[in-house]
């Protein structure tokens, strides 16, 4: 067997056990998110390697980027699939080369791995960088898919303001600076760090779009004058969901793919690997992503609490704390009971532990 299909057989196993526990199978209408994560590179021997926007330090740099989906349902969030992006000036033929696959569509297909494994999400979280595609846009309502997409604020929208005898295209920006701060209606976002937004939502007709679809406005200040960050979101969601309180609910779950990153890259070494190779970066993902889920896994099931803990491990690095404490206390029974295995094993590489 290759190595790419070892690859592929660890993570449909690592989600099977997930999906075969009561405690941690996903609930129906989870959240999907899909995600880019850029690393910097100084060389050109990295496959994908080309200058192209690096998340991690917020612009565009010569690096990597990987693509990842991630699945959240109010419990349980999960790492689904990784894939690199070629970048065209790595590839010999270029845009031409046909290893050579767009970024949307390399997103399209781990969403459409998602699906065949028979997960059906409630909603879809995407950035602007897939927002403001609207072929994507168009393959997500292909597939009934609900979806929340931020958008940039030089796209335009047909709508009708208050000073419109009909309606007409406009910017996002008149849009929002044309709406009465009676339209924006506060909410309290409970994530990682809890913050207040004010949202307003109206109906809007986009471009080569059929249908109407909801437009978004979320301010963190009362007043668009006063507001200092702007995101604009686009939603297909029926009406039934549709609140702005719903919307930025919703959205801020992406919040937990920084929380993952967070976890991953600070305890399991996520962005530590000297690799050059495509296959040999999806299989150090893929063995991160399996270690974090193993933490999980016994977290939610409380496996570690009812072992190694006398408190409730509440969270990733609570759990991760107590499977190391047990890790520890075993290394040093085993030493207390083999000193001599250990010296002898030190002393083969010259070295006197003592």
């Amino acid at each position: 067997m290759s190595l790419r299909a070892d690859v592929e057989k660890l993570n449909q196993r690592r989600l099977q056990v997930m999906q075969s526990c009561r405690q941690t199978n996903p609930s129906r209408g989870f959240t999907l998110i899909v995600d880019d994560s850029g690393h910097r590179k100084s060389g050109d021997n990295t496959d994908g390697v080309g200058r192209q926007y690096i998340g991690e330090i917020g612009k565009t740099d010569n690096g990597i980027v990987l693509l990842t989906t991630h699945l959240y349902d109010g419990v349980r969030r999960l790492p689904l699939d990784v894939a690199l992006y070629q970048h065209a000036s790595s590839l010999a033929g270029g845009k031409e080369d046909p290893n050579f696959v767009k970024k949307p569509d390399l997103a399209m297909q781990l969403i459409d791995t998602c699906l065949k494994r028979g997960l059906k999400p409630g909603v879809t979280l995407i950035d602007a960088g897939y927002g403001n595609n609207t072929p994507f846009i168009k393959q997500l309502e292909a597939r009934r898919l609900t979806y929340i997409a931020a958008i940039a604020k030089n796209r335009q929208v047909t709508c009708q303001l208050a000073a419109d005898e009909r309606p007409r295209k406009h910017g996002l920006q008149e849009v929002g600076q044309n709406l009465a701060p009676s339209c924006f209606t506060r909410v309290e976002l409970s994530i990682d760090k809890p913050r207040t937004v004010w949202v307003a939502t109206l109906s809007v007709h986009v471009p080569k779009l059929e249908g109407a679809r909801t437009l978004a406005i979320q301010l963190n200040a009362a007043t668009w004058e006063q507001a200092t960050e702007i995101d604009y979101f686009l939603t297909n969601a029926p009406e039934q969901f549709l609140s702005p309180a719903w919307v930025a609910t919703t959205y801020s779950q992406r919040n937990w793919i920084e929380v993952f990153y967070r976890e991953a890259k600070g305890w399991l070494g996520l962005s530590e690997y000297q690799v050059r190779d495509a296959i040999s970066m999806k299989r150090h993902w893929i063995l991160v992503f399996t270690a974090y889920t193993f933490i999980l896994w016994h977290q939610l099931t409380g496996g570690f609490r009812r072992r190694w803990a006398t408190k409730p491990l509440q969270t990733f690095t609570e759990a991760l704390t107590a499977f190391r404490t047990a890790v520890e206390f075993r290394l040093v029974r085993w030493l207390m009971t083999h000193f001599d295995v250990f010296a002898a094993h030190r002393a083969k590489s010259g070295f006197i532990w003592a």
